[in-house]
């Protein structure tokens, strides 16, 4: 699926092509960095998935808006006006793959760690025994909500 968000008032258009996007001002996190200071550093997350596109405000200062609608998380449409504060895009959908020059940045985040690298001493780990509940350092908690609603 070719996914795009392209600006209204002209400009680079940006490339949607990971699963999970993430779109703020904060450079070394971020997918796609808008360097704006009405951004959040992390202002929302853009979800691709069995040919459609969700949003989701990651509880930005300024918000995220659909079609001039502040909205928290919702689905996106080919048409809609996308919002982040005051920068606005067109998102454009379709059939196809994304351009190929994009690749590098599909994998640019992602990183592989090995487990078996870190040579963790075994006595920091427990066992599972479904026999047994699991024990806590203390109940107290639990105790506590359970009166209150008895």
């Amino acid at each position: 699926m070719r996914a795009q968000l392209v600006p209204t008032k002209g400009g680079r258009t940006i490339q949607i092509v990971r699963d999970v996007t993430l779109v703020g001002r904060q450079e070394d996190l971020c997918d796609v960095c808008l360097d704006r200071s009405s951004i959040s550093k992390l202002h929302c997350l853009i979800v691709r998935t069995d040919g459609l596109l969700f949003i989701r405000d990651l509880g930005s200062t300024n918000g995220t808006k659909v079609n001039g609608q502040r909205v928290i998380r919702g689905a996106l449409l080919p048409g809609d006006e996308l919002s982040f504060a005051g920068e606005k895009f067109r998102v454009d959908m379709g059939p196809g793959e994304p351009d190929s020059d994009h690749e590098e940045v599909h994998n640019s985040h992602t990183e592989v760690i090995e487990l078996g690298q870190l040579n963790l001493p075994q006595e920091h780990f427990g066992t599972y025994d479904p026999e047994r509940p699991l024990q806590t350092a203390s109940d107290s908690d639990v105790k506590r909500l359970s009166e209150e609603f008895l």
